[in-house]
């Protein structure tokens, strides 16, 4: 009896054309997967966007609204309206004028005390140039 070889030519040709198949197929099957996960993350940009253009929606509504633009007036820029008293409370306690060892300098005064500081001055007739954040001298 002839022995059979374990590897015939047929089994040969076979195995050459699935690796070709293989090699032929993993290139369309890497696009696949980086594209589907290109879209994925184009979907959570979309939904991120949606988002975002729905709060700027309602923030659009909020400025359409007189009541709230006072009260956002009153907040940032310390408005005070015609024939109402305002006042501004000032922190005098130690603690508030100490600063901490190692803690940043303290922030100066906004630019409308200045200006208004600098209006005042000039009411007075004192010529005293004023610095951002000082009070002039009575």
């Amino acid at each position: 009896m002839r022995k059979r070889p374990q590897l015939t030519g047929r089994a040969a040709i076979l195995a050459v054309v699935v690796c070709a198949i293989a090699m032929s197929l993993a290139y369309p099957v890497r696009e696949y997967v980086a594209q589907r996960r290109q879209i994925a993350q184009l979907e959570r940009q979309q939904a991120q966007a949606l988002k975002d253009l729905q709060k700027l929606g309602e923030r659009s509504k909020r400025l359409d609204d007189p009541a709230y633009i006072r009260q956002q007036a009153r907040a940032r820029l310390h408005y005070c309206g015609v024939g109402e008293k305002c006042y501004v409370v000032l922190d005098t306690s130690k603690k508030a004028k100490q600063p901490k060892a190692g803690s940043p300098p303290q922030a100066k005064a906004p630019w409308y005390q200045t200006l208004w500081e600098s209006i005042e001055a000039a009411d007075r007739g004192t010529g005293q140039r004023l610095e951002a954040g000082r009070t002039p001298a009575p």
